[in-house]
Parts: structure tokens; C-alpha cells; sequence
């Protein structure tokens, strides 16, 4: 069987790229499998992937097709297939269960190097299962203070992503600069309407029909950034608040393990606050 490469393409749109594109590969022997493209039209902006098949010269190919399309493009070919992640933990158990359970059974694309938390709750789920767990405490030091703590020990393990499993403590712009579009996030979808603690008793107490949750990057605002995955459930008046809040913990584990998925399978481009997602 020939193998299968990953062709990745963000550029400026212009007349004739799809068929400019499709006969360079054609001309270095591959096979076009699967081709997803969009183009942006606010922006004028082109994005693709795809998947080819056959004996490929990487730096040829990346050479020629650099030389071809718009000078602004960004080209990865095959890009690393398993990716490294660090897990941020507070106390809540749910979304990071998921993950490491998935990664214990080898149905995770990723790597999982250590978990990172401010309390000590998870420490023990996390060694049963033999990752590293740094307990990094956030009380009586300076929010400066705690997160350079926190970028020394996550830098220790190279991640090409950070995942925000459930944690609560907001980070700084200059923390996220650090790792720009790599820190994914999830929370439950009631924001802005119920914000602050308790946000399952407020909406039990609202009398909500749906809930949900959303998978998304962080930026400078840690709740507004571009937009993964969302998905909802309906409820409705015989659940009491301990249903709901069951509800909500099952669709956030899986909101953050499908946005995980794609974003390790390098399906979701960001552009701007928005993203593009070939699924």
C-alpha cells in the first residue's frame, strides 16, 4: 500500500490555485485521496488539505510549491503525527478522566507528557496511570509569580498543545503569547448569560431547555476565542440540577475530545477569531 501524506495550504486566494496546486502534485507522482478547501471571501483568503498517496520528495515538493503560489502562503507537508499535550487541572475530574483514559487505551493522536494542577486532587487519577503530575500552587504568590512557575515546568515538556482540562484560573496575555492558537479550552455554553460560580444552579434555577459546551483556543479573552466545536442537548423541567449538571459533564468531555481530535489530526485553521474545520 502507497503511503499517505498530509498536504496543509493557507494563502491568499487567487484565480487558478486549486488547479495550480493539483498539478504540481500530480507532477511529483502523488495521487490526490481527499481535497477540502475553502476560501474565505471577506478575508480573500484560501485554505486546503489534503490527503495524497505515493513515493513523495518533501523538500521538492514544499520547494516548488512555494515558488508557485502566493508569496504569503504557509505550506506544511505531513506535519508530526502525534502530537505532545500538558493537561491544566483545577479539581474537577470529568474532562481530564476522559482524556488520559483515551490515552491510556490508545485512542488519543497525542501524547500526553505530564498534568499540570493547582490543587492536588488529581494527582493520584493521573500517576495510576503513569503521567507526570506537577501540583503547582497558585495561593500566596503573585499571579506573575505563579505563572512563570507554570512556564518553566510546562516548557519542560515542549507541547505542541496545551489543554485547559476544566481549569479555572484565567491566564494572562503574556502567559498565552507564549503558546498563540496552541491552548485549547472548554466550558459549558451558558456564558455570558450565567457567569461566575455555580453556572448549572443558575440555569436550573433559570429553567434552561438546552445546554451545552464549547471547545475553543484561548486568546487575550479567555472565553472569546476562535471557536472549535459547540454542541447542545436539550433538557427540560423533570431534570433536577444534579441531571444537568451529569448532562453538561458528558457533552463537554466529548466537545473537548472531538475539538481535540481535529485539532490533532491538524484540521482547524485559525483565521482571525474564526476557525476553519475540515472534519
Amino acid at each position: 500500500m502507497a503511503d499517505k501524506h498530509i498536504l496543509l495550504i493557507s494563502c491568499t486566494d487567487e484565480i487558478g490555485l486549486i488547479s495550480k496546486i493539483s498539478s504540481i502534485v500530480y507532477a511529483h507522482g502523488l495521487s490526490i485521496i481527499l481535497m477540502q478547501e475553502f476560501v474565505q471571501e471577506e478575508s480573500n483568503h484560501f485554505f486546503m488539505r489534503m490527503t495524497l498517496s505515493g513515493d513523495l520528495d518533501r523538500e521538492r515538493l514544499l520547494r516548488v510549491l512555494k515558488q508557485s503560489i502566493p508569496a504569503d502562503a504557509w505550506v506544511s507537508i505531513n506535519p508530526k503525527e502525534k502530537k505532545d499535550i500538558v493537561l491544566f487541572v483545577t479539581k474537577e475530574y470529568h474532562c481530564v478522566s476522559d482524556l488520559l483514559n483515551r490515552h491510556h487505551f490508545g485512542e488519543l493522536p497525542a501524547t500526553i507528557r505530564a498534568v499540570i494542577g493547582n490543587y492536588e486532587v488529581l494527582q493520584s487519577y493521573s500517576k495510576k496511570l503513569d503521567i507526570p503530575f506537577h501540583y503547582i500552587s497558585h495561593e500566596g504568590k503573585s499571579k506573575e509569580a505563579y505563572e512563570e512557575e507554570m512556564l518553566a515546568v510546562t516548557q519542560q515538556y515542549a507541547p505542541d498543545y496545551i489543554v485547559l482540562a476544566k481549569y479555572m484560573r484565567i491566564l494572562s496575555p503574556q502567559f498565552v503569547s507564549h503558546f498563540e492558537n496552541r491552548i485549547v479550552n472548554i466550558h459549558h455554553s451558558f456564558l455570558p448569560a450565567f457567569i461566575g460560580a455555580n453556572p448549572y444552579r443558575q440555569a436550573y434555577d433559570r429553567g434552561v431547555k438546552l445546554i451545552g459546551a464549547t471547545a475553543h483556543f484561548v486568546n487575550n479573552d479567555l472565553d472569546e476565542g476562535p471557536i472549535i466545536v459547540q454542541r447542545v442537548i436539550p433538557v427540560d423541567h423533570g431534570f433536577s440540577q444534579k441531571d444537568m449538571v451529569a448532562a453538561g459533564h458528558e457533552v463537554e468531555r466529548n466537545v473537548l475530545a472531538e475539538a481535540l481530535r481535529l485539532v490533532l489530526e491538524d484540521r482547524v485553521f485559525v483565521s482571525g477569531n474564526k476557525t476553519i474545520v475540515f472534519s
